[in-house]
C-alpha cells in the first residue's frame, strides 16, 4: 500500500526478483512511478479497505508493506491485513518512532522512517559506532559497527570477539559481507559488526577501538 517513492521503488524491486507484486494507492496518477514495464496490478483505493485489498488479491497474499505517508493509515491497513486476512507477514512504515515502538511490541514489525534516517546521518558523523543499525523492539539488545584500532589488524576475528567478549556475527570487506569463521583474519579496512547488550557498548567500544594488549 502506498505508490509513492518508497512504495514504488519496493514494488520495482520485488518484481525484478520475480515475485507478483500488487500496488494500492489512492491517487491513480501516483502508479506513474512504477514506469512502463512494472507487470504487477495495480488497484486504486485505501489500504484499509477489505474490498480494496480483495482485489489486490490479499487473500493469495504472502505478505503486505503498508508504506504510505501517513502513520494511521499504515497502522490501520496493517492490523486489518493481519487480523482480517491472517496475512503474518506484515510491514508497515511509521514516522513517529513511540508509535513503532508500540506496535513493535503488539507484533507488527515496523521502520521508524525519521529516526531510521537519524541514526545513519549520526554513525556517520561519529568516530564510534554508539548509534546502533538494530535493536531489538525492547531496547536491550543492539547491532554495532564498531570502529577497530588498526592495532588489530592480522588478528582472527575470534581472538577480537573474544576479547570484547560479544558476536561478531559479520565484516563488510571491500563494500561485500561476510559471515567470519574461526580462521577469518581481520584485514585493513574491514568494516567489524557487534551484537551486543546495552550495558556492553561501553566495553566493546573501548577494547576494540585501543590497540591489543601485548
Amino acid at each position: 500500500m502506498g505508490c509513492g517513492r518508497v512504495g514504488a521503488l519496493l514494488a520495482r524491486g520485488l518484481e525484478n526478483r520475480g515475485h507478483s507484486v500488487a500496488v494500492i494507492d489512492v491517487d491513480q496518477d501516483a502508479f506513474r512511478r512504477l514506469g512502463p514495464d512494472f507487470q504487477g496490478k495495480t488497484v486504486k483505493g485505501t489500504g484499509f479497505d477489505p474490498l480494496v485489498l480483495k482485489r489486490a488479491g490479499i487473500e493469495r497474499a504472502d505478505g503486505f508493506a503498508a508504506v504510505s505517508s501517513g502513520d494511521n493509515s499504515n497502522i490501520l491497513a496493517a492490523r486489518v491485513v493481519r487480523e482480517t486476512f491472517e496475512v503474518m507477514n506484515v510491514v508497515a512504515r511509521i514516522y513517529d518512532q513511540g508509535r513503532a515502538e508500540v506496535y513493535e511490541r503488539l507484533g507488527i514489525p515496523s521502520v521508524a522512517t525519521v529516526r531510521w534516517a537519524a541514526d545513519q546521518v549520526m554513525r556517520r558523523l561519529l568516530p564510534q559506532g554508539s548509534e546502533p543499525l538494530w535493536r531489538d523492539p525492547s531496547g536491550s539488545v543492539r547491532l554495532l559497527e564498531v570502529h577497530v584500532d588498526p592495532g588489530w589488524v592480522g588478528q582472527k576475528v575470534s581472538v577480537l570477539a573474544a576479547a570484547a567478549e560479544c558476536q561478531v556475527p559479520f565484516l563488510l570487506r571491500f563494500g561485500t559481507g561476510m559471515v567470519p569463521t574461526a580462521s577469518t583474519v581481520f584485514q585493513d579496512g574491514d568494516l567489524l559488526y557487534a551484537a551486543v547488550e546495552n550495558d556492553q557498548v561501553a566495553a566493546v567500544e573501548d577494547i576494540l577501538g585501543r590497540p591489543p594488549k601485548a
